[in-house]
């Protein structure tokens, strides 16, 4: 099957997915019930800027409710995608490795949660590793009426800097057709730790609080 045909299936696969979706976020908002929240890391520290901001996210969600299911990036061997089409962008990937841990709760996921880094301005590896495997479920998380939220941390106070990697958080979730509630974008965070009883530190607890 050529490329244009793979994307005509996953194009149809995601419609479908979108009128479902709907019908359960509709459903969840009505009844007040939590979510389910996946939150994906991007830091190899433990003791991280936003490691510590994830923490803090998961805590205040839990309180309200939500379900969540942590997938640290570092920790997981999920290699790159390699563009083999052999998934058809809705189906079971080539690449068998830790992704297949991840994909049953990305697919039952009502929010995804991205909190990184910036290294080199731009994702971490590992976490880009991820994302680009997003590629063998397009055709079910693509206007799967989903939520999302960018939690981001960086060395430096310039924040023209933190620009590039915002701008690619939007356009993602444009494609996907996600709903962005939230950012938090804390700058000047060298040492590690150097995030924790700060208002950034407060803002990533509300922000999972008050979904």
């Amino acid at each position: 099957m050529d490329r244009r045909k793979f994307i005509k299936t996953a194009g149809l696969a995601a419609g479908a997915t979108l009128l479902s979706g709907m019908g359960i976020a509709g459903m969840t908002a009505e009844k007040g019930k939590g979510m389910k929240i996946v939150v994906l890391t991007g830091s190899p520290r433990l003791n991280g800027n936003t490691n510590h901001m994830a923490s803090q996210f998961i805590k205040g969600a839990e309180e309200a409710g939500h379900e969540v299911y942590r997938f640290d990036c570092t920790r997981h061997k999920v290699a790159g995608c390699i563009g083999c089409n052999a998934c058809g962008m809705n189906g079971d990937c080539f690449i068998r490795d830790d992704f297949s841990e991840l994909r049953p709760h990305l697919l039952e996921a009502d929010m995804v949660v991205f909190v990184t880094p910036m290294y080199y301005f731009g994702f971490p590896s590992q976490l880009k590793a991820v994302i680009d495997r997003f590629y063998a479920v397009n055709g079910r998380i693509k206007g799967a009426s989903k939520q999302s939220a960018f939690l981001m941390a960086y060395a430096n106070t310039d924040h023209k800097e933190a620009e590039p990697m915002i701008s690619h958080y939007k356009t993602l979730l444009n494609y996907l057709g996600w709903q962005d509630r939230g950012m938090v974008i804390a700058p000047g965070m060298w040492p590690a730790g150097a995030v924790q009883n700060t208002k950034y530190s407060c803002q990533a607890y509300e922000l999972g609080k008050n979904l």
